[in-house]
């Protein structure tokens, strides 16, 4: 095998993995010798590459992790110790260590594992992890969970966490709680100065320039060590120790360390890809008493070549051919992605009003704001995991008289929902929120589907929530909500392609409020929201070969809902069916019901979409037949109404 600190490409995939095929769980690994962990790290990269080259992942996170996951159980006694991952994209090593080795196969697959951490799963898994910044206060409240029942031995806590993540609001809180609570915990900073696009903002500047002073570190480590086995060093002294030592390492680096600001012991930065050294260093902390934070440098995509040439492509770069790093693709011709078609239309409108500005929580490329930043990079915001600062940013740009797009994964949004309210609705600005992969978004599962938002955008005064069903209405409503908006305009589009090669329309104001009559008939409406449309349709059609007459409205705004178009299904005194890639808790069908409710009109109803239940990972045609929105479903649900 390869040496763990070799950037190549892959052996073949019948290469021996001897270490690997004797652990079932850590308990295994804890046997093995320290000089056997660089051999064993090298045989979790193989496994890796040659398993996600078939079935797609995230790749480039977890090859960057592999050597830390190995010191952690290693080290610690899993999973009686606490290991705390943030976001969870680099704990592929981590799941494989962990007793599902042979169910990897099965990642991110219907029925079979979680692409992220979930404790439904595995007792090795503590705590869900799909979103940014929650490890250190889930981690700090495990900490002191432990304290307060008296485990005996009391767990010990590790809350790993990127340096993007660490710069989330949440994970700036954990910190300073974990500062002013007894506590034990051992942060460890997973420094790869990378996130899906290039972190940023200052905490990632003063990472990346963060040395501590290697000589003064290592003789303070050394130094520490021999104090504590001499019982020179004691815990009650702690903290004055602490700040005598901060007070002179900043006078010999003429640099303030932030954590040890915070008297959170500080070690660090040690390279994160030398295994032997992180668990020696884990073996001298992880006894220590008090909040400390261990500061590793890793590469991410680490051992794969192309991986660490490219590691914003290689976050997640679907299949690839293992030996030659070449991603497959699909040469044939193929209608953009809506990411893509909101990107380069908000160009065009930017283009022609110097008002328009763009703004995005760490995902330029992931929401293709970057289209905007490439030609407008003063009017472009990468406000980095800070989805809430991004609204209000939002605001205060709108306030002053421009035309804030804010770009942000519906699921994400949900943490700024207080700031829509509070700090957008409220005072009616005219801020846009273009809401990418909202709906079930497939294999990134229960964390990641965007299923949410109309439900908790619909009780805000003052706000529009509209989605369209093709790619040409996607850019109507963006031009529509530029140039009409008088408040909170949303936009909600789903992930993936659209179905229009040609999508590039002549832009076109639309009324607000109103929706469009796609076919008529009179056994049944179909009032849809979003591209969803397109299942209908095909589900009318099989209806239609029945002789089964259905209309299909698309209602295009969910608010204010187009009374008109309701009014015209009601009166044809016939069943109505609603179906929304959403909740079905709060969304079309709930403000259908309303409004039937309120106009005194009693008629059949039938709400399809997403149940009153949290849904697991699969691709999004299996996961649109488990709850009954695919084709197929919509059809034989109407004709068992009938």
């Amino acid at each position: 095998m390869a040496n763990e600190t070799d950037a190549t490409y892959a052996m073949p995939a019948d290469t021996p993995t001897p270490l690997l095929d004797k652990i079932s769980l850590p308990a295994d690994l804890r046997s093995l010798p320290v000089d056997e962990l660089p051999q064993l790290c090298s045989e979790i990269r193989h496994f890796l590459i040659h398993n996600l080259a078939d079935n797609p992942g995230h790749f480039a996170s977890s090859m960057g992790s592999v050597e830390l996951t190995v010191a952690l159980h290693y080290v610690f006694d899993t999973p009686y110790d606490r290991i705390v991952w943030d976001v969870g994209h680099q704990a592929y090593a981590h799941k494989i260590l962990t007793g599902r080795r042979e169910r990897f196969v099965d990642n991110r697959r219907l029925g079979g594992l979680s692409g992220f951490p979930n404790p439904a799963e595995s007792d090795y898994d503590t705590f869900i992890a799909g979103h940014a910044s929650n490890s250190i206060s889930a981690a700090l409240g495990m900490a002191v969970a432990s304290e307060l029942k008296h485990d005996e031995p009391l767990r010990k806590v590790v809350a790993v966490i990127g340096d993007a993540s660490i710069s989330g609001g949440l994970a700036f809180e954990g910190l300073n709680n974990a500062a002013n609570t007894p506590n034990d915990l051992l942060i460890i900073l997973n420094d790869n100065d990378m996130s899906i696009d290039r972190n940023v903002g200052s905490l990632n500047t003063y990472l990346a320039n963060l040395t501590t002073s290697p000589a003064y570190n290592a003789v303070r480590y050394k130094a520490y060590k021999a104090l504590r086995r001499l019982h020179l060093v004691s815990e009650s002294r702690r903290g004055s120790i602490l700040r005598f030592n901060n007070s002179l390492k900043s006078l010999i680096t003429k640099q303030q360390n932030i954590f040890e600001g915070l008297n959170i012991r500080y070690f660090g930065p040690f390279d994160g890809h030398d295994i032997r050294r992180i668990v020696r260093v884990l073996k001298d902390i992880k006894d220590i008493k008090g909040p400390k934070l261990l500061h590793l440098r890793t590469v991410k995509g680490k051992g794969y070549a192309p991986a660490e040439k490219d590691p914003a492509t290689w976050h997640a770069p679907g299949r690839f051919n293992a030996l030659t790093g070449e991603i497959k693709k699909n040469s044939a011709p193929r209608p953009p992605k809506y990411q893509e078609v909101f990107g380069k239309t908000l160009v065009e409108l930017a283009r022609a009003d110097r008002r328009v500005v763009g703004i995005t929580a760490a995902m330029p490329s992931g929401t293709s704001i970057s289209e905007l930043q490439a030609v407008y990079p003063d009017r472009t915001f990468d406000v980095g995991i800070s989805e809430g600062h991004a609204v209000t940013f939002a605001g205060g740009l709108a306030k002053e008289g421009l035309r804030p797009f804010v770009a942000i994964y519906s699921s994400f949004l949900q943490r700024a929902y207080d700031q829509i309210i509070h700090d957008v609705a409220i005072a009616s600005l005219p801020v846009v929120l273009c809401i990418d992969r909202a709906g079930l978004v497939g294999e990134d599962g229960v964390t990641h589907h965007g299923v949410y938002d109309m439900s908790y955008l619909n009780p805000v005064p003052g706000i529009t929530i509209s989605a369209p069903s093709d790619e040409m209405t996607l850019r109507n409503l963006m031009y529509t909500a530029l140039h009409k908006a008088t408040g909170p305009f949303a936009i909600r589009y789903p992930r993936g392609e659209g179905a229009n090669i040609e999508w590039h329309n002549e832009l076109e104001l639309l009324p607000i409020g109103r929706g469009r009559v796609l076919r008529e008939g009179d056994k049944v409406v179909v009032l849809s929201l979003g591209p969803i449309a397109s299942e209908v349709a095909a589900a009318l059609d099989r209806l239609a070969d029945r002789g089964i007459s259905a209309a299909h409205y698309d209602m295009l705004f969910l608010k204010p809902l187009d009374d008109n178009l309701l009014r015209k299904a009601a009166d044809k005194n016939c069943l109505i069916v609603t179906v929304e890639d959403g909740t079905v808790n709060g969304g079309l069908g709930s403000s259908v019901r309303q409004w039937l409710d309120d106009n005194a009109l009693s008629r059949q109803i039938v709400s399809i979409g997403v149940p009153d239940e949290f849904v697991a990972q699969g691709t999004p045609a299996q996961l649109y037949r488990q709850c009954g929105m695919d084709a197929e479903s919509i059809s034989n649900t109407i004709i068992s109404c009938l």
